[in-house]
């Protein structure tokens, strides 16, 4: 076969996967047919992106999907959420074969404004070489699906060649030499008997760091008087991956002429780990200061009375050691602090330990596993003949082990180790599912679908206590010093246990064609949970083809999001920026008292109300789709906006038990407290020909996307409002170009990214409005062969470079005292250009 053969033959399998099944619960549709807009993204146009993070290849093929990169941004690091239309990562379905997936362990408690505790599946962990095709359902389908399905449904369909196989291997990293990667994947297909298929892929990786830091000034200042400090003490950019394996099974079997059975699943494990913030060895609070850097925080070491127990450490008075004021940039210099504290065994500040200050480094190791198994076919029973059945249930873990390295247990003073364990979180799903589908004449142009289902969910959220050293109380606690591995303390065995939730639901859905030319569609769904109660919400949609060329569909739905077991009742103590500070903030949980006497409640469902109008051309290779969609969400779950705690909030907090008090500057928690309008347009055209003497093929897409905060109080915040409306950019476009000749191959994407506003470190002084830009991908391939491919390509090939941070804010504060370069909501990230090569043997 020769190469031109080759790429006429997938393209010809694409034409052929324009095929979706998401969007009905009956039989699959074309995207042309369908009443509501659906995207398609090929295995080939997946794997020509040249990037190895699924969230990013998606990114560039649907432009009202936006993407951040997460520097310094706690757990979020870990899982990065995405937005769909604007919304939160949690509004989005995720199934796999059609199947509903699992939620990621990981809750984005640092979630830039949209995402805050946003609880949504893990995307990353599935391999661009497993997929046949990506289907993007851009419209609301929680009347079918159930919850989440608010701003859409991804579906990802797994190969199931029974024959044949690929391996690939690709190198690259960014044009400033950094944040190398490697990657190795493949997958093979297998007969399975003489009526079945087993098709396995792998992808294995490893993802060095990158930095786009400058030293930060108070950095500077120390390693100039003479302490060791690291250039740049803090790092701004991606974290470091390691070990980022996936393996994926896909099975399927004819049992007999009338049904056939199925398995699917995987495993994946990788190691994350990122930065966190500097910690200044004469102002960090709990461990250097308490008083904003005017005398050094000092533990009094003296023996306590004979036969005290007391870790080693006694309980002094402190009444032995002096005070140290800190008057040079160098306080280890100082003759009081030589002689009261550095040449004093009773004497102790983390100066003596750690005198150039500290930046912990924070990751952890994410585990997910997931097995589907089913069954189906058609009844052959006489009273149940002509009905379509399918039975599954599925299982489905994901597991976060945190880390936090070169950090202090401050309350432990000199027996504190450095590296801790904070504890785990674990995300565990049981699924099980019955689908029918039954196809009647009435006498219309087509046979009318009737598909009904019923499905029971099983949801539990565990946390699991850290090391002792993550949450210990030291005996230094009394004298100021903070409590747990400072910047992510460890889970407490009193916060430890497992969380459940289940619920139930039943489903019908109709398509009528009552015409040729108009299709209808109808669904409601009734879901029942234990913790809240019962929703049930409802779909009509439409497709009316007024002429052979032309289309109009257009689609109304109610829908609705579940709050997960782990927002309601997860507990953590986060650091960050507080105007300009670093401060502790503790999230409870939304039942806590305290929380309820700051206006917590017990969390409810979201609501939505959304349509969709829109119309479909066509003419020949030429398809264009316009629609405009409107989605309107009541009481929208979110972190709630950190609260300044008063003295009688500490005090209230201590009668309830809740740990290191004093080191807590702020409390957050989870509530529906706002609502919110997302409207929009999208536009898609695609065209092929034979042009440039070879195949070509183009593609744009367009989004428009505004989000209005209709109503919010105090617990949710201007600031928070702002970022909800702005920081992402109102406008997104992708123009493609894929051309194909006898022996190579040229594969050219232009993103355009519109105004965005600019926020760093999360503190609103600094927030700008961002410039426009347009970055260019492109990959060229060599097919030496039939079975041999090389390519070299590029991201962001011009180096378009993100958007810089102002020299100083409207407050006068410079914006590099946190050693970041470039606004961290730059909607094509801050790495700048990236290079690759790969090659690929296909047999």
């Amino acid at each position: 076969m020769s190469t031109q053969a080759m790429a006429e033959d997938e393209e010809v399998a694409e034409n052929v996967e324009k095929i979706a099944v998401v969007g009905s619960r009956a039989a699959p549709r074309s995207v042309g047919d369908s009443p509501v807009p659906i995207d398609i993204i090929s295995a080939d146009e997946i794997r020509k992106s040249g990037n190895s993070d699924m969230l990013e290849i998606l990114k560039g093929s649907v432009p009202s999907l936006n993407v951040h990169s997460n520097p310094i941004s706690d757990a979020a690091s870990l899982v990065r959420p995405a937005n769909l239309r604007g919304l939160s990562a949690d509004h989005t379905l995720v199934l796999v074969n059609g199947k509903r997936r699992h939620r990621s362990s990981v809750i984005a408690f640092l979630g830039g404004g949209i995402n805050d505790g946003a609880h949504g599946p893990d995307i990353s962990v599935i391999p661009s070489i497993a997929l046949k095709q990506v289907e993007v359902l851009r419209d609301g389908a929680a009347a079918q699906y159930g919850s989440d399905a608010i701003a859409g449904v991804m579906n990802f369909e797994l190969r199931d060649d029974a024959d044949g196989g690929s391996i690939e291997v690709k190198t690259g990293e960014y044009y400033e030499g950094d944040g190398a990667t490697t990657e190795v994947s493949g997958y093979v297909g297998m007969p399975l008997t003489k009526n079945g298929f087993a098709n396995l892929s792998f992808q294995y990786k490893n993802s060095d760091a990158t930095s786009r830091s400058t030293q930060r000034p108070d950095a500077a200042a120390f390693a100039d008087a003479g302490l060791d400090v690291d250039n740049p003490a803090q790092i701004w950019g991606s974290p470091e991956i390691s070990d980022d394996i996936s393996i994926f099974g896909n099975f399927g079997i004819e049992l007999d002429e009338y049904s056939e059975a199925y398995l699917f699943g995987n495993y994946s494990e990788r190691d994350v780990k990122g930065g966190f913030y500097y910690r200044n060895p004469h102002n960090r609070p709990g461990v250097y200061s308490n008083d904003d850097g005017a005398t050094l925080l000092v533990g009094d070491l003296t023996p306590g009375p004979v036969g005290q127990v007391n870790d080693g450490l006694g309980l002094g008075d402190g009444i032995d050691c002096p005070v140290i004021d800190i008057t040079s940039a160098d306080v280890t210099s100082q003759a009081n602090y030589i002689n009261g504290i550095q040449d004093n065994p009773n004497c102790f500040a983390f100066n003596k330990m750690i005198p150039g200050g500290f930046t912990p480094n924070f990751g952890g190791n994410i585990v997910d596993t997931s097995i589907v198994a089913g069954t189906n076919g058609e009844f052959q029973m006489d009273f149940l003949k002509g009905i379509t059945y399918d039975f599954s249930g599925s299982y489905g873990s994901n597991a976060s082990r945190y880390e936090i390295v070169n950090t202090v247990n401050a309350s432990l003073g000199p027996d504190t180790p450095r590296d801790f364990s904070p504890g785990k979180y674990i995300q565990t799903e049981w699924n099980f599912n019955a689908d029918f589908v039954k196809y009647v004449d009435f006498g219309l142009s087509g046979d009318v679908s009737f598909a009904a289902g019923l499905e029971w969910h099983d949801e539990t959220f565990e946390v699991i206590a850290g090391d002792e050293a993550s949450f210990k109380v030291g005996p230094l606690t009394d004298q100021g010093f903070g409590i747990g591995s400072n910047g992510f303390p460890g889970f407490q065995p009193s916060a430890a246990g497992e969380y459940n939730s289940k619920n139930k639901a039943i489903y019908l859905d109709s398509s009528v064609p009552f015409t040729d030319d108009f299709l209808a569609e109808f669904a409601v769904r009734f879901e029942d949970y234990d913790s809240f109660g019962s929703t049930t919400n409802y779909k009509v949609a439409a497709n009316w083809n007024i002429v052979d060329e032309f289309a109009i569909r257009g689609s109304f739905n109610t829908g609705f999001r579940a709050p997960t077991v782990g927002q309601a009742n997860v507990s953590n103590v986060q650091t960050n920026l507080s105007d300009g500070v670093l401060v502790d903030s503790a999230l409870l949980p939304p039942t806590n008292p305290i929380s309820a006497q700051l206006g917590g409640e017990e969390l409810s469902p979201e609501e939505s109300q959304s349509f969709t109008f829109g119309g479909i051309y066509t003419q020949g290779d030429f398809f264009l789709t316009v629609d405009y969609y409107n989605i309107e969400v009541e009481d929208r779950i979110s972190q709630s906006d950190k609260i300044t705690l008063t003295d009688a909030d500490k005090e209230a907090l201590k009668a309830a038990g809740v740990p290191n008090v004093d080191g807590l500057s702020q409390v957050s928690f989870f509530t529906n407290d706002f609502d919110t309008t997302t409207q929009g347009i999208d536009v898609v055209a695609n065209y092929s020909a034979e042009l440039f003497a070879g195949d070509s093929t183009f593609a744009l897409a367009y989004n428009w996307n505004e989000t209005e905060v209709d109503s919010f109080s105090d617990i949710t915040g201007d600031f928070k409002v702002a970022r909800l409306e702005n920081d992402l950019p109102n406008h997104r476009a992708t123009f493609t170009w894929g051309q194909n000749w006898d022996s190579f191959g040229l594969f050219t994407r232009l993103n355009y990214f519109g105004e965005f506003q600019g926020v760093h470190v999360d503190y609103d002084a600094t927030a700008i409005t961002g410039s426009a830009a347009v970055t260019v991908d492109m990959e060229f391939s060599y097919y030496i062969n039939e079975s041999f491919t090389v390519a070299v390509g590029a991201q962001n090939l011009f180096d378009q470079e993100a958007e810089k941070l102002a020299f100083e804010d409207a407050t006068g504060i410079p914006n590099n005292n946190w050693g970041g370069q470039y606004y961290e909501t730059s909607p094509f990230g801050f790495n700048g250009g990236y290079y690759y090569l790969k090659g690929s043997y296909n047999f």
